[in-house]
């Protein structure tokens, strides 16, 4: 026999590859060293490559596991590594970014092994009840921002918490985080589902931001997008290689249910891999970032395909079922925390329990109430203005629920693609001036007193009046410029928040309009809890721009009533008229149906709210 055959017969075989004896899935933290599994069952083999291996895709070949996972473990990496998956098919081979990456250097660069160093702390941070909620939105890039150049990020936002708290603001909703294509972005079109945007600041960053705002005694929920993914720099899309009718692969629906408003990439959730990429996503900020509840972007797009509610061959009985169980794992696991679906179609079934058949919603951004809110005050005749569009808004509700249901008269879809902040709606030459100021806080007015959760959007608060774009900030001299309004929006989310413990009908269930004067445009309700002084308040709107007087009207009570707002006063704006409005005596004389009387004067597009101070 030759030599050198008998060498050849002699030398001992390289070991086969073991799959991990560990679960988990992209980057795994370990003993020793770092786990990888990717899911990619249309692939012949898969490596990973990167720092730990000088990118050597012969290195570290990963095992085929049952149900179409590869993994292996690798000594060698470590957290901060930056990698890659190598994958090959039918003589193709494929580059990608973990789908599970946690961290990349960019949306089209690397993976970085990252997980967080430390564990939430506990207790966990508690939102305050629902009904006690005042939600502020914002975007992370146009918030706050200190650049000549480039977006805002995740420290820059953490400045601005101390005006947040001082505000009243008890809960934070922002806008999507996880890594978009480029660096300017409203954050709906998510590269890579798992990775906070490294423009941000990425991971770190946004566990500072929601540690920081837990420190001030605010709330984080983070807006999700599972409705689509990408489009752009999108490593999901054929994933593995393989791919029906030249649609998206493994991840995504290959026929005509890929369909969305944002492309052909609605992720399919017919497949379990695909759900379980989803839940395990909602559940990661929930337990790895502190979130303390999520906003699911345009659920109507999961639970059907063309956005028509009501048809059963549009229906996505695999989304509501994604949609249940998401919504069941929160509960379970984080009580008390909060998910809010955006889906505005009018569902109760989006908050109906998901035992009961629901998807099992906390609560949903309501339609119902926007609307007819904004389209009363931009109207510039007041004899067309529609106080049957605002009885609409005041009693529209879900499940019987108040705070099923979030109010707010601007949000980024409505000050953005083609409508504008309400000040500019109301008069775009004037959006500082008198009717702008009035009519755009009544509408505050009215979303801070009616029966929901009240959310305000980026600036809302000093009157800003630029239409919402992602590389433009918000405009923080007007902070000062408008110092009045924001203390009207102080004082407003004082009451709501019965930080006085004289207005707590305002975090009640219950709502009475007794007093409508069509022709006159006033408006009066009664919002309480269990009812009496302390807890009885009184909200009377004038939706003209003529002053009334004296004004009867019933209240539930005798004693003092007190006023407790006045939005017509000088401190707000000089341009205001200082109607004077002061403290009334009840009179027993039965008026709108209720016990007693009192007189009160309201100045033009304004609101007065009253109450009766606790008894001793």
């Amino acid at each position: 026999m030759p030599v050198e055959a008998e060498a050849q017969s002699t030398a001992p075989e390289t070991p086969p590859v073991q799959p991990l004896a560990t679960s988990g899935m992209g980057a795994i933290r370990m003993d020793t060293g770092v786990g990888f599994r990717v899911w990619a069952p249309h692939a012949e083999s898969v490596a990973v490559v990167g720092t730990f291996n000088d990118w050597n895709e012969q290195s570290h070949p990963l095992a085929k596991e049952d149900g179409g996972c590869w993994s292996c473990a690798v000594p060698e990496a470590k957290r901060g590594d930056e990698y890659r998956f190598i994958l090959k098919r039918n003589d193709e081979r494929l580059d990608r970014i973990d789908p599970r990456v946690r961290k990349v250097t960019n949306s089209v660069g690397n993976g970085i092994v990252w997980w967080p160093e430390e564990t939430v702390a506990e207790p966990r941070f508690q939102l305050p009840p629902f009904n006690e909620l005042i939600v502020y939105e914002l975007h992370v890039g146009s918030f706050h921002t200190t650049k000549e150049k480039g977006p805002g990020t995740f420290a820059s936002g953490i400045a601005k918490l101390p005006y947040l708290k001082e505000l009243g603001i008890n809960a934070i909703e922002v806008m999507p985080i996880a890594e978009f294509a480029g660096d300017f972005s409203w954050g709906y079109n998510p590269a890579h589902p798992y990775a906070v945007e490294s423009a941000y600041g990425g991971p770190e960053g946004f566990l500072e931001l929601v540690r920081a705002a837990h420190d001030h005694g605010i709330g984080v929920i983070l807006d999700v997008v599972y409705n689509h993914f990408g489009p752009g720099d999108l490593s999901l899309w054929q994933f593995d290689g393989w791919n029906e009718n030249g649609l998206g692969g493994i991840y995504f629906y290959n026929d005509w249910k890929s369909k969305t408003p944002w492309g052909d990439t609605r992720p399919d959730y017919g497949r379990s891999e695909v759900c379980a990429y989803i839940r395990d996503n909602a559940m990661m900020w929930m337990r790895d970032f502190g979130v303390d509840g999520l906003r699911v972007d345009m659920s109507v797009y999961i639970r059907t395909v063309n956005g028509n509610h009501g048809d059963p061959g549009n229906e996505l009985a695999d989304g509501w079922g994604l949609l249940q169980s998401i919504n069941r794992d929160i509960a379970e696991k984080f009580p008390g925390s909060l998910t809010i679906a955006e889906d505005l179609h009018d569902s109760e079934w989006l908050v109906k329990p998901a035992d009961a058949g629901g998807a099992g919603f906390g609560s949903q951004w309501d339609a119902g109430f926007v609307h007819p809110v904004r389209s009363t005050l931009i109207v510039s005749e007041d004899g067309h203005r529609s106080l049957d569009a605002i009885l609409h808004a005041l009693h529209h509700q879900y499940e019987g629920d108040a705070f099923k249901r979030v109010i707010y008269s601007e949000s980024h879809d409505e000050v953005a693609n083609g409508k504008a902040r309400l000040p500019t709606e109301i008069a775009a030459d004037e959006a500082g001036g008198f009717y702008a100021k009035k009519r755009s806080t009544l509408g505050a007015a009215l979303t801070l007193t009616s029966p929901g959760i009240p959310m305000l959007f980026q600036g809302q608060e000093f009157l800003e009046d630029e239409w919402f774009r992602d590389e433009v900030p918000v405009d923080w001299a007007k902070q000062e410029r408008f110092h009045g309004i924001h203390a009207l929006y102080r004082d407003l989310i004082a009451l709501r928040r019965n930080l006085q413990r004289t207005t707590a009908g305002l975090c009640g269930q219950h709502l009475h309009v007794f007093h409508i004067n069509h022709e006159k445009k006033l408006l009066a309700f009664r919002r309480w809890a269990n009812g009496g002084p302390g807890d009885d308040v009184i909200i009377v709107m004038n939706f003209a721009n003529e002053a009334v007087e004296t004004l009867a009207l019933g209240v539930p009570n005798g004693g003092r009533w007190r006023v407790r707002l006045n939005s017509d006063a000088k401190e707000y704006s000089d341009e205001f008229g200082g109607l004077e409005v002061t403290d009334q005596d009840a009179v027993e004389e039965a008026t709108d149906g209720l016990s007693h009387r009192i007189t009160v004067s309201v100045g033009p597009y304004s609101v007065v709210i009253l109450s009766q101070d606790p008894s001793s």
